[in-house]
């Protein structure tokens, strides 16, 4: 048994896959989990590095689904938490179903912090751990067409910059935010926007490199990363622009048949 331990949301594919491998890598146990099926394939990849791999499939938009996941940790030292599950909803807010956008606020913010909770006070008490948790520039973004998962992120963002104060006494632990733009994954797909600008964009960022930008941020234990030069100029000139314009530019990303524009 290696003497580390990472738990790591959202690993099947994605940001998720590639900071679990990132973790394996260094020599990590994993207890992963994702909300599919597919995470089992992803756990065998992982243990080609020689660590011990846990997957759990649990949908995290729930309280019992976290409780599910720290269950499997069997009572485990948590050295290291990669919060990475989410969930993206394209469309017009009002054409979207109570069931659809709940699900999305419940992953993005119910069960982050629902796990930050539980998971944190370990590590405050002892004064030594990490905590990487994904955010997104789009949290600064007023998101038309995206507008609930744009508002989960500017929450995800806020929260883990006033948590961090909160716990600022406990200089042992870190809390790191990674801030990623458009990044290429199933995560435009799943959330029905493959026919938008956004959606069918070829230059969006390679999941390897956003991970490796958070892993690092992490390791260093730095408040927060945005992934990517673009994203960041992104991120600033967010502060400086009014929510009106930034919403009739995201419009023109994220608006349905965008893409054929």
């Amino acid at each position: 048994m290696a003497n580390k331990f990472a738990i790591i949301t959202g690993a099947s594919t994605g940001i998720g896959f590639e900071l679990a491998t990132l973790a394996a890598k260094d020599g990590y146990d994993l207890l992963v989990v994702a909300n599919e099926t597919l995470i089992q394939a992803a756990a065998k990849d992982f243990e080609q590095f020689g660590t011990a791999v846990t997957a759990v499939e649990a949908d995290l938009s729930s309280t019992d689904g976290v409780n599910a996941l720290l269950a499997a940790a069997n009572g485990r030292q948590v050295d290291v938490l990669c919060a990475n599950a989410g969930h993206g909803l394209g469309h017009a807010f009002l054409d979207q179903s109570v069931a659809d956008w709940r699900h999305v606020v419940d992953t993005n913010i119910t069960g982050t912090i629902y796990l930050l909770q539980k998971v944190l006070p370990a590590m405050v008490a002892r004064n030594d751990g990490k905590v990487l948790v994904t955010g997104s520039v789009a949290g600064y973004i007023p998101g038309a067409f995206q507008a609930v998962y744009n508002g989960t992120k500017a929450f995800v963002d806020s929260f883990t910059e006033a948590l961090r104060n909160e716990i600022k006494d406990a200089e042992g632990v870190t809390l790191t935010t990674l801030m990623p733009g458009p990044v290429d994954t199933e995560f435009f797909d799943r959330a029905d926007m493959l026919d938008t600008s956004v959606g069918a964009d070829n230059n969006k960022s390679d999941p390897v490199d956003v991970a490796k930008d958070g892993w690092d941020a992490l390791m260093g234990g730095k408040t927060s990363i945005f992934s990517g030069w673009k994203t960041k100029v992104q991120g600033v000139l967010a502060n400086v622009t009014p929510g009106s314009v930034l919403a009739e530019q995201h419009r023109k990303m994220a608006e349905p048949g965008s893409a054929t524009d």
